[in-house]
C-alpha cells in the first residue's frame, strides 16, 4: 500500500508539473479537423480552465496527505490504482492534444474512467475533504472536458454542425453529472465543477450562438437545482 501512495503523489506532481514543461494548450487547432471551426460552441470561456489551480492544489495536498498519514489505509488504497492511472495518462496528454485530437480524446475518455473509479470508491465519510473532494472536482472536470472534446471531433469531422454538437454534448453533460451527482450526494463539488464548465459554455456563446447558451445555462440549472434539493434533504435528514 505504501508504493502504491507513493506512486500517486509522485504521478500527482507529474501531472502537476506537465502545464510548465509543455507548449501552453488553448484548444485543439481547427486546422487539424477537416471541416474548420475557429471557435467550436462547445468549448467554454478561457477562464473556465483556471479551475486547474485549484485541482492542482488539491490533488496535491490528497497525495501528499495519504502518503504521509494514510499510507496503510485500505479506504484510500482502493482509490490509488485508478486514480494512478488517470494521473499517468494525464501527464501525457498535454503532449498528445495539440497534435492528435482524436487520440487525446481516447485517452482523456480513459482519464475520465479512471478518475470516476476512484471517485466512487472513495468513502463517503473517512478523510471526505481530503480524499472525496479532491476526487470528485477532479473527476467532475474531466466529465465536462471528455464531453467537449467529443463534441470538438463531432463538428471537426462533420459527423454533427457546430451547434448539434454543442447541444447534443449538453445533454449528455446534463445527464451523466446528474446521474453521478445522484449516486454521491454528500459531495456537491463534483456537481459544483460542471455547473462552472456550463457557465463558461454558457458565458462564451452570449454573442453568438444564443440558443447554445441558454441550453447551457438551462443545464447548469438543472444541476444546481439537483445539488440543492439533496442538500435539503440531508439537512432534513440530520445528516
Amino acid at each position: 500500500m505504501t508504493l502504491r501512495a507513493l506512486l500517486v503523489l509522485v504521478l500527482t506532481l507529474t501531472f502537476a508539473a506537465a502545464p510548465f514543461v509543455t507548449p501552453p494548450f488553448t484548444g485543439y487547432s481547427p486546422e487539424t479537423f477537416p471541416v474548420v471551426i475557429d471557435r467550436p460552441a462547445i468549448q467554454p470561456a478561457g477562464y473556465a480552465f483556471s479551475i486547474w489551480g485549484l485541482i492542482y492544489l488539491w490533488l496535491i495536498a490528497h497525495a501528499a496527505f495519504g502518503f504521509w498519514k494514510r499510507s496503510k489505509s485500505l479506504d484510500w488504497d482502493e482509490t490509488r490504482l485508478p486514480l494512478a492511472t488517470s494521473l499517468g495518462l494525464g501527464t501525457l496528454w498535454l503532449w498528445i492534444a495539440p497534435h492528435f485530437p482524436l487520440s487525446a480524446t481516447v485517452v482523456i475518455f480513459v482519464m475520465l474512467v479512471a478518475a470516476m473509479a476512484a471517485f466512487l470508491a472513495a468513502d463517503e465519510f473517512y478523510d471526505r475533504w481530503l480524499l472525496s473532494g479532491p476526487l470528485g472536482v477532479y473527476a467532475g472536470w474531466l466529465s465536462a472536458a471528455t464531453a467537449v472534446s467529443i463534441g470538438i471531433l463531432l463538428a471537426g469531422y462533420g459527423l454533427l454542425s457546430n451547434t448539434e454538437a454543442a447541444y447534443a454534448m449538453i445533454a449528455v453533460i446534463l445527464a451523466f453529472a446528474s446521474l453521478i451527482q445522484f449516486l454521491r450526494p454528500e459531495m456537491p463539488g463534483y456537481g459544483a465543477t460542471v455547473i462552472w464548465a456550463l457557465a463558461g459554455i454558457t458565458l462564451v456563446n452570449l454573442n453568438s450562438h444564443i440558443f447554445v447558451s441558454a441550453a447551457a445555462g438551462g443545464a447548469a440549472f438543472l444541476l444546481g437545482s439537483l445539488i440543492a434539493w439533496q442538500w435539503r434533504r440531508s439537512k432534513a435528514l440530520g445528516h
